[in-house]
């Protein structure tokens, strides 16, 4: 029997999760892992050598799942660990994203993180956003959620080379032109300061980006396609090793055996 972990960041009573956890059915045994609270934009926090407590709880249809009091890579870390009952799935989801995750959005995206702690765990993994931020209902995830199984089905299949992920990202709505292949695009962020006293808030409206590069995530998603954007973990500039080559950087003589030697009063 196929067995799926889902996990997310938006929260264990997030709407997406549960779009998502019913509709990955069709594909075997679902597991729920995810965080207490909302983690949106925590990035790959992995808490350590500090208390994080777990507690049983059930979604909004009754299934059981775990609320983990820590970031959505911790819920894998622990799962991985042997909190979970069954590790490894044969893959971790994580989703429904309350938003897209593209371009630089996926080193914020705890959505993004969850899945590449799962492949830094050797599990496969996709990870799941939908572009609407005010989506509060399960309803309205539907559409991404079945997008999501036909994806899920074909990285079942398959196989995935090591540290990488599939970064899936589909656009709001009920009608879907279809699925693109895709790199990474440039996002242009536009955050605002917001100040209460001496309590300060990052806030802004929605990120922007070049939507008119094809082949990227954004020109797809903006277009009326879901975007699929293979991920991996080597974050090595490897374009760039030439020309760093060629700074030709050479420590003094005498650096590698300096020492800082600590001064008295």
């Amino acid at each position: 029997m196929t067995h799926i972990l889902v996990t997310n960041d938006d929260g264990v009573n997030a709407p997406g999760i549960l779009a998502l956890a019913q509709a990955l059915r069709a594909l075997g045994t679902v597991s729920v892992m995810a965080p207490k609270f909302n983690q949106s934009a925590s990035g790959h926090k992995k808490t350590l050598f500090q208390d994080i407590p777990v507690e049983e709880t059930t979604l909004a249809d009754g299934t059981p799942a775990l609320a983990i009091s820590g970031s959505p890579a911790d819920c894998i870390a622990l799962a991985a660990l042997g909190v979970a009952k069954y590790w490894p799935p044969d893959i971790v989801v994580s989703g429904i994203n309350r938003g897209a995750n593209m371009g630089q959005d996926i080193t914020y995206s705890g959505t993004v993180t969850a899945a590449l702690e799962a492949a830094i765990q050797g599990v496969r993994a996709v990870a799941v956003s939908m572009a609407h931020r005010s989506a509060d209902t399960v309803a309205e995830y539907q559409t991404a959620a079945q997008v999501a199984v036909t994806v899920v089905r074909h990285a079942l299949a398959k196989t995935m080379p090591p540290l990488t992920i599939l970064n899936l990202n589909v656009p709001y709505g009920p009608h879907i032109k279809g699925l693109r292949l895709t790199r990474q695009g440039v996002r242009n962020y536009r955050d605002e300061l917001s100040q209460k006293g001496h309590i300060w808030q990052i806030v802004g409206p929605e990120p922007g980006g070049n939507t008119e590069e094809e082949g990227t995530d954004l020109w797809a998603v903006h277009n009326g396609y879901a975007s699929l954007t293979p991920l991996h973990l080597d974050l090595t500039a490897h374009r760039f090793l030439a020309d760093l080559a060629a700074w030709d950087v050479k420590l003094a003589p005498d650096t590698t055996s300096a020492q800082t030697v600590p001064t008295g009063d």
